[in-house]
C-alpha cells in the first residue's frame, strides 16, 4: 500500500474512532440532571407539552430536568424513559438559529395506554423509527416528524433514541453505546410486539440503527409466543452499517426464515455505491457494509467488468429481502440519507412503509433481488425537498 493510502486510511480510523475527541463522564453529577420530578413522572402526571401532533419517543438517554426546557443528553441512563415531542422548530440561541425540540416524560404505564389509544383510533399499525451514528435528539425528532410527515402514516410513530454522540470524531463511542443499548432496546421491542393491540409494526432503522434492529427481532421471534406470532411485518434498513457477510450468513437461518417470510415478513435495503459514510466505516472495520455496493472482492468486480455491468457487488439474494440500489439518485455531500433526500428514493420509501413491492422507478438490475432506481436529471433541489419533506408543493404519491 501506497504511504498515501495508508495514511487516508489512518485518518479515518482516527476520525471515526473518537481517538481525538474523548468522551467524558462530565462536570456534574448525572443525578442533578434528574432530580426535578418532571424527569421521573408519576402516573396521571400530564406531560409538559401541548400540540395537535405529538409524536412518541422512548428513550436510553440520559435527560437534563434543570431548566424549562426539558433536554435529552448524549450520556446513558439507568434506564427507559418514554414521553411525547413536538416537531422541532428553530429557535435563537447564542446569537445563532438552532433546532429545538419540546418534549415531555410520561409514567410508563400511560405512555403505553396512550399509543394503546392512538393505535386503536386507526388500523393497528405502528411505526418505530431507530436512529444511527452522528445524531442527537433534535436531529432524531426532526428525521422521525419528517418519516410521519412524508409518509402520511396511519398510526402512532414511534422514535428510539439511544445515546449516539451526534459527532463525528465520536463513531465508536456510538458504536460503544448502541452495543450497550441492545438489551434496552431487545426488552421494549418485545413489549411493543406482545401487545395484543398492535396488529403490525413497520421497523425503519437507519446506520448503525440495523444493529440494534436485527438481533432485537431476532430475539422478539425466539420469545414469540408460537412460532409464527411475530407482528414485525416490514422491516426497512436504510444504509445499514451493518458486515455484509454476516448479515447474509444469519438472515435466512433467524429473521427472513422461511416460515417468518410465509407470514408475509419482508426486509427492504436502501444503499448506495456513494454513501461515504460506509465507506469510511469499511476502512475502519475491514469488510463491506451491507449498505454500500462495493466489491470486496476483487476478481468478482473484475468479472462484473468484464460483462459491461457496474462494479457494484450486494448481499446475496435470500427469499424476502428487496435492495433498492439509489447510486444514481444520490444527494447530499454524504449519500448516507437518500430515503429522506432524494425524490426518488422518498416516493419508494412512502411505498414501501405502505406496504407495496414494486414502482414504476424501479428498473431491473442484473440480479434478481436488487433494482435501482431511475432519477429524473431536471428535477431541482427544491423538488426534492418538497417531496420529501412534504411541504406544500411537494407529492410523495
Amino acid at each position: 500500500m501506497r504511504l498515501s493510502g495508508l495514511l487516508l486510511m489512518v485518518g479515518a480510523s482516527l476520525t471515526l474512532g473518537g481517538c481525538i475527541s474523548p468522551v467524558a463522564y462530565g462536570d456534574i453529577r448525572h443525578g442533578e440532571y434528574v432530580a426535578d420530578p418532571r424527569c421521573d413522572p408519576q402516573p396521571g402526571d400530564a406531560t409538559s407539552i401541548n400540540g395537535s401532533q405529538l409524536l412518541f419517543f422512548v428513550t436510553s438517554r440520559l435527560p437534563d430536568c434543570r431548566s424549562n426546557d426539558i433536554s435529552l443528553l448524549h450520556h446513558r441512563s439507568d434506564r427507559l424513559r418514554y414521553g411525547r415531542f413536538a416537531e422541532p422548530r428553530m429557535v435563537m440561541r447564542g446569537g445563532t438559529q438552532k433546532l429545538h425540540t419540546d418534549i415531555g416524560f410520561e409514567h410508563e404505564n400511560d405512555w403505553w395506554s396512550d399509543l394503546e389509544a392512538e393505535t386503536n383510533r386507526r388500523k393497528g399499525r405502528v411505526l418505530l423509527y431507530v436512529h444511527g451514528y452522528r445524531e442527537d435528539f433534535d436531529s432524531t425528532s426532526k428525521d422521525t416528524a419528517q418519516i410521519a410527515r412524508m409518509t402520511n402514516f396511519d398510526g402512532p410513530v414511534v422514535s428510539y433514541t439511544w445515546p449516539s454522540q451526534g459527532k463525528l470524531l465520536s463513531y465508536i463511542t456510538d458504536e460503544t453505546n448502541m452495543y450497550h443499548d441492545v438489551a434496552n432496546f431487545r426488552v421494549f421491542l418485545r413489549k411493543l410486539a406482545e401487545r395484543p393491540w398492535v396488529k403490525e409494526i413497520i421497523v425503519v432503522s437507519h446506520s448503525l440503527g440495523a444493529r440494534l434492529v436485527i438481533p432485537a427481532i431476532a430475539h422478539v421471534d425466539e420469545h414469540a409466543a408460537s412460532a409464527d406470532s411475530s407482528n414485525i411485518s416490514n422491516i426497512i434498513l436504510a444504509s445499514p452499517d451493518i458486515d455484509r457477510e454476516t448479515f447474509e450468513r444469519d438472515i435466512s437461518t433467524d429473521v427472513l426464515a422461511p416460515r417468518r417470510v410465509a407470514m408475509n415478513r419482508h426486509i427492504t435495503i436502501y444503499l448506495s455505491g456513494h454513501d461515504r459514510a460506509l465507506a469510511a466505516s469499511r476502512t475502519l472495520h475491514g469488510y463491506p457494509r451491507l449498505g454500500s455496493p462495493y466489491c470486496f472482492n476483487p476478481f468478482q468486480a473484475q468479472e462484473l467488468a468484464a460483462k459491461g455491468l457496474p462494479e457494484r457487488c450486494y448481499v446475496k439474494e435470500v427469499s424476502g429481502m428487496t435492495v433498492v440500489d439509489t447510486t444514481d439518485i444520490s444527494r447530499g455531500s454524504s449519500g448516507h440519507s437518500d430515503f429522506l433526500s432524494s425524490a426518488e428514493a422518498c416516493r419508494d420509501f412512502v411505498d414501501v412503509v405502505a406496504g407495496k413491492r414494486s414502482r414504476p422507478e424501479r428498473r431491473a438490475s442484473a440480479f434478481n433481488h436488487v433494482f435501482l432506481l431511475r432519477g429524473d436529471p431536471k428535477m431541482e433541489g427544491d423538488e426534492h425537498r418538497q417531496i420529501c419533506s412534504r411541504k406544500k408543493g411537494g407529492d410523495p404519491d
